[in-house]
C-alpha cells in the first residue's frame, strides 16, 4: 500500500524579489522539481502561498511598458492594460500570469494553479 505524501506549504513574500525571479521559483515549485520523487505526469502535494502582491517588483520600465491583454471574443473587444493600473486594480493577476507563463501548457496546468494562492497584503 502506498502512503500519500504529506502536504508540503511555502510561503513567498512578493516585495522581496523581482516578478520574474519569484515567478520561476513558484513554478518549479508548483511543478515538484525539487523533489527526488518528480513525475512530469503527476501533480506534488505541494501548496504555495504568495504574500503582499500589491507590493510587486517590477524592474526597469515593465510598469509602463508590459501590457497584460484580454479579449472578450467580440470584434472589436480587445482590453489592454499596463502592468501599473493593474497593480492598482488586482494585483494578484500579474503573478498568476507570469507562473502560469512559466508552466507546462498541458491539462496539468490548471490543476497546478489551483494549488498557487495569492494574497494581496501580509498573512499577518
Amino acid at each position: 500500500m502506498q502512503r500519500t505524501p504529506a502536504l508540503e506549504t511555502y510561503t513567498f513574500d512578493a516585495s522581496r524579489e523581482p516578478l520574474g525571479r519569484l515567478a520561476t521559483k513558484v513554478a518549479v515549485l508548483l511543478m515538484g522539481k525539487h523533489r527526488p520523487s518528480f513525475r512530469h505526469h503527476q501533480k506534488q502535494p505541494v501548496r504555495v502561498i504568495v504574500t503582499r502582491s500589491d507590493e510587486v517588483i517590477l524592474t526597469g520600465r515593465k510598469g509602463q511598458q508590459k501590457m497584460y491583454r484580454r479579449h472578450s471574443g467580440y470584434v472589436g473587444h480587445l482590453k489592454e492594460f499596463t502592468a501599473d493600473w493593474m497593480r492598482e486594480h488586482d494585483s494578484r493577476v500579474i503573478i498568476r500570469e507570469a507562473v502560469s507563463g512559466m508552466l507546462p501548457k498541458n491539462r496539468l496546468r490548471k490543476q497546478l494553479m489551483k494549488q498557487l494562492e495569492v494574497i494581496k497584503r501580509d498573512l499577518q
